[in-house]
């Protein structure tokens, strides 16, 4: 019990259910490994009973806990309603810069009405709140799926002074001297929502060429798909896979979700050309024969049947970016790039001098020598000066990209889209890269994020990223998770966020054992909510969060009650509670972003002609025989296609694949979902995938340019015009019909 009651206090699952009648225990030594990966011993029993005991008295000891969200309008957390009368708060705010709040006093005497109406009102809502193994997000009851309810307001207590919105120091004070500091987030009830119903493409950003790319797509090709759909077809956002920043290596790992930093964005997505200084560099020869290279880089992926090769592009595109960095920036110009680096500060300067040091050692910082391992270490400030140069060349080539982020989103907004361009945020990064190096103290060492074994994959899953700690993010006041999320708001019209369930709990695996001896961490889910909601309201963005395969109970509830959009999957939406059979249009959720299909699921294409079993069997990831997969198959795609047949959705009848792609689509709009996503490759009929989970080297994963229905690939110029992306979208109406 005292080792259950540790991991509890911790936030360790024990104990953690796959489906809702089985419950499967966590091995000791497995839940031993993860206390230690927080900094608590539980090696021996002596040690748990220490580490207990040290645990309980500081539970005892803190009138409040390390974070407090107040939610504008709803009543306040018990822990400040429980405050004894005589007790003072004083609040530091997030600006310096506003005027300091008044001293707040609980008053003696009888509770104030609205205090005891907003404890009794937290008592009823915090007895929904648990999950399994322990969870404890404190995310309460929720009243509907729209995120537009929410909790009734009710009038603050006289001797309460509501702060402004933002990440706050809370110092209380009681009668009898003890006195207690926690982290204060103010936000909003909800994130803002989507305009108006709209529809968009989702597009992997490397795999759209263009007749100007430098053998991938680039933000350059971004802007002009979003400014050819936003005006033409009246699409109104686009949304892309995590453009976050890359590590650096021959070979480059080539998965968005695997990034050195999610911070920063990686330059191997510029459009050259469209630098300003580019213009203006001298040599214009060496320039002329980087552009040669670059179009026949990109002539082997359109022309040759090659793949995209990050690694290739990169070298092109940083020599060009060498010659242009040889051109003086126009006063106005270094004005505003001196302005980036103030604003991103240490961050930024961390990032780039990583960079710099995986230039020299290599791109996993634990094989650095050893001083260079720790980003404060004075031999890592004497390399900073020596590496001045290299240093200021990642910090140029991050705001050049940080420009032209803002140059597609502003293209997206001129050309009438709602929304305008969707990033993704990934679940974790690299262990060897930018921000674990930079942030080693926010990271839990030797352990790994991955999946519990489920029907789909009974081995489990090991995705190779180092978790965050929560202990270490609220002791500091969650700013990497600020940094990162107002990074990537900054040119976002919506953020998707990849596991969104990972705001609530991860799967942690212990180096050197297999997924399945893992267990579940819980965050603070109030506040990596509360957080989210205000710097996503502070950007003006939508947020719309990946909640697809298990999801705990409450989840859902708890990112609707907020505002947060989920992900609804076509193949997906059944009635699993009751017949089994398609859920009819009508009773899906309507916050969600509702698609056919994703980056890591077969094409529409692939789907109705069984290309993807055949695939899968190819490879040898079937866990059947191949006749019981196709059959099995078979019959689901049979009875999706009889569904939309009885409801009137597929007029061009049985046999025709490109009339069955628009009917699915045609299903999608029948549905009250804010958002519909049409997968780009979908417009063309392609039938590759572009990422086929449970392959490394077996398939290209995210190598593969779009093409159509013969495997040919296709550029964004031939797609603006191809007759049968037209004909899908026809159904989707015109730019007049989406005002």
């Amino acid at each position: 019990m005292g080792l259950s009651r540790l991991a509890a206090l911790h936030g360790v699952a024990t104990s953690y259910s796959p489906s809702a009648d089985v419950s499967v225990a966590v091995a000791d030594d497995t839940v031993v490994a993860v206390l230690a990966a927080l900094g608590v011993d539980a090696a021996t029993p002596e040690a748990v009973r220490e580490s207990l005991a040290a645990a309980e008295s500081s539970t005892r000891s803190r009138p409040l806990p390390p974070t407090l969200v107040v939610w504008t309008g709803e009543p306040l957390p018990p822990a400040l309603t429980a405050l004894p009368p005589g007790t003072t708060l004083d609040i530091r705010l997030e600006d310096p810069g506003l005027s300091p709040l008044p001293r707040m006093c609980v008053p003696a005497g009888r509770p104030d009405p609205a205090v005891s109406g907003r404890a009794a009102a937290d008592a009823g809502t915090d007895a929904g709140a648990g999950t399994d193994a322990g969870a404890g997000t404190g995310t309460g009851a929720v009243s509907g799926a729209g995120g537009d309810t929410a909790t009734a307001a009710s009038p603050a207590p006289a001797w309460w002074a509501e702060p402004p919105l933002g990440v706050h120091r809370l110092t209380v004070r009681a009668p009898g001297g003890r006195s207690a500091s926690c982290t204060l987030v103010v936000a909003p009830p909800h994130v803002p929502r989507p305009p108006a119903r709209s529809h968009g493409f989702l597009v992997q950003l490397y795999s759209l060429l263009s007749a100007r790319s430098w053998g991938m797509g680039d933000l350059g090709d971004l802007a002009d798909l979003a400014a050819w759909s936003g005006r033409t077809l009246g699409a109104g956002f686009v949304q892309v896979n995590p453009l976050h920043a890359a590590v650096l290596g021959d070979p480059t790992d080539p998965s968005p979700y695997r990034p050195s930093s999610r911070r920063f964005p990686d330059p191997v997505h510029l459009h050259i050309e469209s630098v300003p200084e580019y213009g203006h560099v001298p040599d214009r020869a060496t320039l002329d024969d980087l552009r040669q290279d670059a179009a026949a880089l990109s002539d082997t992926v359109l022309n040759k049947g090659a793949l995209i090769d990050r690694d290739a592009v990169w070298e092109l595109k940083r020599q060009a970016l060498e010659l242009v960095r040889g051109v003086p920036l126009t006063p106005g110009r270094r004005a505003a790039y001196c302005d980036f680096l103030a604003e991103q500060g240490q961050a930024l300067e961390d990032h780039a001098l990583w960079c710099a040091l995986a230039e020299v050692h290599g791109s996993d910082w634990h094989s650095w020598p050893a001083a260079l391992r720790d980003a404060r270490s004075t031999e890592t400030a004497r390399a900073r000066r020596a590496l001045l140069d290299r240093v200021d060349f990642h910090c140029r080539l991050a705001w050049l990209t940080d420009n032209q982020l803002a140059a597609a989103q502003r293209a997206a907004l001129d050309a009438g889209m709602a929304v305008g361009i969707v990033h993704d945020l990934a679940v974790g990064v690299h262990p060897g890269g930018a921000d674990t190096w930079a942030q080693q103290d926010a990271f839990a060492h030797g352990m790994s994020v991955g999946a519990p074994p489920d029907a789909f994959n009974a081995r489990g899953q090991d995705w190779g990223l180092p978790p965050w700690r929560s202990d270490a993010l609220a002791a500091s006041g969650y700013a990497p998770y600020r940094g990162l999320l107002r990074g990537l708001l900054a040119h976002a019209g919506a953020l998707r966020i990849d596991h969104v369930m990972g705001l609530f709990r991860l799967w942690w695996v212990p180096e050197g054992r297999p997924p399945t001896e893992g267990t579940y961490v819980n965050h603070d889910a109030e506040a990596m909510l509360a957080v989210l909601v205000l710097e996503a309201h502070r950007a003006g963005a939508v947020v719309m969060g990946e909640d697809l395969g298990t999801v705990e109970p409450g989840v859902r509830e708890a990112l609707a009650r907020r505002g947060v959009l989920g992900t609804s999957v076509l193949w997906f939406e059944r009635d699993w509670a009751g017949t089994g059979r398609p859920l009819a249009p009508e009773e899906w959720r309507e916050g969600c972003l509702a698609t056919v299909t994703t980056h890591d699921l077969p094409s529409t294409a692939a789907r109705l002609t069984d290309d993807h079993v055949t695939l899968r069997h190819r490879l040898g990831l079937l866990t059947r025989s191949l006749a019981e997969e196709l059959t099995a198959d078979a019959a689901d795609t049979t009875e999706w296609l009889g569904y939309l047949s009885r409801l009137g959705l597929l007029p061009e009848g049985e046999g025709d694949e490109e009339g069955a792609v628009r009917a699915v689509h045609r299903f999608l709009l029948r549905t009250p979902a804010r958002m519909v996503g049409v997968w780009l490759p979908d417009t063309l009929g392609d039938r590759r995938p572009q990422n086929l989970p449970g392959t490394w080297d077996q398939y290209p994963n995210w190598r593969l340019p779009v093409a159509d229905a013969e495997g040919h690939p296709v550029t964004l110029e031939e797609l603006a015009a191809a007759p049968r992306l037209h004909r899908l979208m026809e159904i989707f109406g015109s730019r007049e019909d989406h005002p």
